[in-house]
């Protein structure tokens, strides 16, 4: 491996370095957006519970909700305008959603880079290593065919390196995106629940008035 390293030459400085940030955002983005951290099992359940008691409901509670995670981030903000009916409250569901998936789409725009960078640093470095080889045939002579060979297989090491880097990039890229498109159904979807308690909720709270 280290010889491979050494053979693409200074080109694989930077294909390292983008393979070591690379790695970093895959583990980073693994651990923050684990469904658990993300989608609280049980807490839309909770918070129905909650609101249908008819109990007044506290900030303090709805702030706490807030801090808890993203779901509840989303939760907490449709229930400060619960009052102020079903349009208004779409429309922060909406406005806050569009929030949530920049912060958990964190990172993934720069590993997104990674993945196109990748292929074209690579080429830059085959492409720097073919020009050194024949700068050096005009220099002494074709010479030996398998040095010559051997020369233009050392060139090749860093396209096959940014592919190396290039692809898995890319495969996780596409996982993440994928992971948050559907967190953000299943958080549409409990904001739903959660507003048909609270039209039920308003509804009775007029009965009995």
């Amino acid at each position: 491996m280290l010889e491979l390293i050494k053979a693409g030459g200074w080109p694989m400085i930077p294909l390292l370095l983008l393979t070591v940030v690379a790695l970093a955002i895959v583990v980073e983005r693994f651990w923050s957006l684990r469904r658990d951290r993300v989608l609280p099992p049980g807490l839309g359940e909770e918070v129905r519970v909650w609101v249908a008691k008819g109990k007044p409901l506290e900030q303090a509670h709805i702030d706490s909700l807030r801090l808890n995670s993203p779901l509840g981030a989303l939760l907490a903000a449709q229930l400060d305008v619960r009052q102020r009916g079903r349009e208004v409250m779409r429309e922060r569901v909406e406005d806050v959603g569009r929030h949530l998936v920049h912060r958990m789409e964190r990172f993934l725009n720069s590993l997104g880079t990674i993945a196109a960078a990748g292929p074209l640093l690579g080429l830059f470095g085959t492409v720097v290593g073919m020009i050194q080889m024949f700068l050096g045939i005009l220099d002494h002579g074709i010479g030996d065919a398998n040095q010559l060979a051997g020369g233009i297989g050392k060139a090749l090491v860093c396209t096959a390196t940014g592919m190396i880097v290039a692809i898995p990039a890319l495969a996780f890229h596409r996982y993440f995106r994928g992971r948050i498109a559907s967190y953000i159904v299943d958080m549409e979807h409990e904001a739903m629940r959660l507003g048909d308690v609270l039209d039920e909720t308003a509804a009775a709270s007029r009965k009995k008035h």
